[in-house]
Formats: structure tokens, C-alpha cells, sequence
């Protein structure tokens, strides 16, 4: 469940701008960026679930990507099923075992351009008191000045494939699937 990472994948966006003669500083849109991550259930159905509102720290230094940074974090309680008895079951000892104040954390490590408008964005994901590395396949969606802030805001999209297992939040696995796939949509914003 690849929650944290979704900001990293805008330093792949600055990519595409301007060249600029200093690091700048990009904060994540919240109202227009969300992570949904789907898994397969005992080959029923495919169930949906997603987190939105979070926020996010970019540092980019188009001169030298590999210069550049990206940190998020945000409660894992903010995690939103559209069933509160998911919810609960997830935040419960089968899973999470969720603290009020348990965190998820994304900070990028490397930032490798694969095209035009692509990049492949790795970072160290710690989420339920594990660490790993997680690549996330990135596509700039457009850069530019935004109309109605006036001022310069990026879009794009990226996905990843995370096992559960990995991250000890295996439960039920196979018959639940232990791949969850991860589907990213990020706007961004110039900081003041």
C-alpha cells in the first residue's frame, strides 16, 4: 500500500520546465491529490480504497535531479474505505494495529528520467514499522501556470505494485491478494 510516495513523483515533473538556476520548492495541491490502491478479494471483486488531503514537500534542482528531494508523511488513519467496518477491521490487529498517531512516511532516494514526460521515482516507504524501497512509474500530465492561482502547478500520475507481506500487513493472503496496485494523481504547487 503505497500511501506516502505519491509526492515524489512530482520532481520527475520539474523535468519537463524551464531550466531554473536554483532548487525550487513545490508543496502537494491536497484538495486535488489522491492514492488509491485496489486489491483483489478471494477473486470476487476488486475493492477500492484511498487517501486524499495529504500533504507534501518538494525540493527540486533542475541543474542536478539527483540533487533534488521529496518527503511526505501522513496518518495512516486517514486511510478512507467508503465501509467503516473495514476501516475498523484495518486499523485493527489483523493489519495495522493503528495508533492515532502512527504515521506513513515517503522520502526519495533517486530520480531516474526514462523519457520526454516519464521518470522512474525510488524512495524508502516506511509504513506499519517496515522500510523498503519502492519505484513508482511516473507521467507528467501537464506544467504550466494554473488559471485561476496564477502561478506555476504541476500534474501528473504514477503507479507501483506493493506486496503486503512486505510490510507485514499480509492478512488472508493468497486468498486476498497479497499485491495491492497503486494508482497516483498529484497536483502540485509553487511555493511562496
Amino acid at each position: 500500500m503505497n500511501y506516502a510516495c505519491a509526492a515524489a513523483v512530482l520532481a520527475a515533473t520539474a523535468l519537463a520546465t524551464p531550466a531554473l538556476a536554483t532548487a525550487e520548492d513545490y508543496i502537494l495541491d491536497a484538495s486535488h491529490s489522491q492514492i488509491m490502491f485496489t486489491y483483489n478479494h478471494l477473486g470476487y471483486s476488486t475493492t477500492y480504497n484511498m487517501f486524499s488531503g495529504f500533504e507534501g514537500e518538494i525540493s527540486f534542482d533542475q541543474e542536478d535531479p539527483a540533487a533534488s528531494s521529496v518527503s511526505v508523511s501522513f496518518p495512516v488513519r486517514t486511510m478512507f474505505t467508503g465501509w467503516e467496518a473495514r476501516f475498523d477491521h484495518f486499523m485493527g490487529d489483523d493489519f495495522f494495529a493503528a495508533a492515532e498517531d502512527e504515521m506513513v512516511t515517503f522520502q526519495s532516494t533517486s530520480i531516474e528520467v526514462t523519457g520526454d514526460d516519464t521518470a522512474l521515482i525510488t524512495g524508502d516507504l516506511t509504513l506499519n514499522g517496515v522500510t523498503q524501497a519502492v519505484v513508482l512509474d511516473t507521467k507528467l500530465n501537464q506544467v504550466g501556470m494554473h488559471p485561476m492561482a496564477e502561478k506555476p502547478w504541476a500534474g501528473f500520475d504514477a503507479t507501483t505494485t506493493l506486496l503486503r507481506s512486505d510490510f507485514n500487513v499480509g492478512a488472508f493472503a493468497p486468498f486476498v491478494s497479497d499485491e495491492v496496485e497503486v494508482q497516483i494523481s498529484i497536483e502540485a504547487m509553487q511555493a511562496e
